[in-house]
Order: structure tokens, then C-alpha cells, then sequence
């Protein structure tokens, strides 16, 4: 008894992981490879090509009604000259949309480059004039620049004037 219900329940699992393969559309496609879904196949698959259908597996390729009615139901939904357009000009229409957002970026970086380029020259000219020149350091306190401190703002303005200024 204990035996026969231990079978009876392995069968039954194994039913249960039997039934979705056996839902699956099995035909030949028009380069003869076999092709596998649970979605009926295109449209334009010929009868004798279909080789099995869903709950007719035992008559593989003959036409059952209700799988027919299913395919033909199911085809233009499944039709991809009728999803293309929508399709195509929803792609066209991100990636229109992705390179306005590039080159909107793009011109962001390039007037920011202008502007750093327009203040590193403007530094570099105070620096080179010769003028008396303070800044504020760490502690807030207001120091004058000597000859190191200015050479060192040169460079770093001379750094900026390149990297931004190169045309």
C-alpha cells in the first residue's frame, strides 16, 4: 500500500513537470532547422511543416481545428510586418531622443570648457602683469602671493589653458 502510493505520487510529480513541455509548438522552418515555442508559428509556416502542436502529440502534423483556430487567431498579433513600423519608429524615435540628449550634453561640456578656458586666460594675464596679488587661505586668513605661490598659479592656469583652450 505504502509502495503503491509512493509510485502513485512520483507519477503524478513527474506529470506535473511533463505538462508544460507539452504545450509546445514544434515546426520546420524555412531553412529546415527544427524550431521550439509555446507561441504558434508564424504565419507563414506551412501546414505539413508544423510537426507538433499543443494536446495533439500523438498526432504529430495532422490539423486539429482548435489549434488552427488558435494559430489563425494568434496571427496577426504574431505578424511582424504589422508590429515593425510601430516598432521601428518607437526605436527611431529613442534613439532620436538619445542623441538630442548627447548633444545637448555635449554642448553643456563645451561651454564649460569655454568658460574655464576664458578664466585660466584672464588668470594667467593678472599673473603675468605683475601685480601685487593675495588670496584667502585654509584658515581664512588673506596672504600675499610671493614668487613661488605665483609661479605655481601660473602653472596650474598654463595646466587649464591647455587642457581647455585646445582646439
Amino acid at each position: 500500500m505504502r509502495r503503491s502510493l509512493v509510485v502513485l505520487s512520483l507519477a503524478l510529480l513527474g506529470a506535473t513537470f511533463a505538462l508544460p513541455a507539452a504545450a509546445q509548438w514544434k515546426w520546420r522552418g524555412t531553412n529546415g532547422q527544427i524550431q521550439y515555442s509555446d507561441l504558434p508559428p508564424p504565419p507563414g509556416v506551412a501546414d505539413r511543416d508544423i510537426l507538433q502542436r499543443p494536446g495533439n502529440t500523438a498526432l504529430r502534423g495532422a490539423p486539429v481545428a482548435a489549434a488552427a483556430a488558435a494559430s489563425a487567431a494568434s496571427a496577426p498579433l504574431l505578424n511582424p510586418k504589422a508590429q515593425e513600423p510601430e516598432l521601428e519608429a518607437k526605436r527611431k524615435k529613442a534613439e532620436q531622443e538619445q542623441a538630442e540628449k548627447q548633444k545637448a550634453d555635449e554642448q553643456r561640456i563645451a561651454a564649460a570648457k569655454a568658460d574655464n578656458c576664458k578664466r585660466a586666460r584672464e588668470q594667467m594675464r593678472s599673473l603675468e602683469s605683475g601685480m601685487r596679488m593675495a588670496r584667502v587661505n585654509e584658515k581664512g586668513e588673506r596672504e600675499i602671493l610671493d614668487d613661488k605661490m605665483r609661479e605655481d598659479e601660473m602653472k596650474r592656469a598654463r595646466d587649464m589653458v591647455a587642457s581647455d583652450c585646445a582646439k
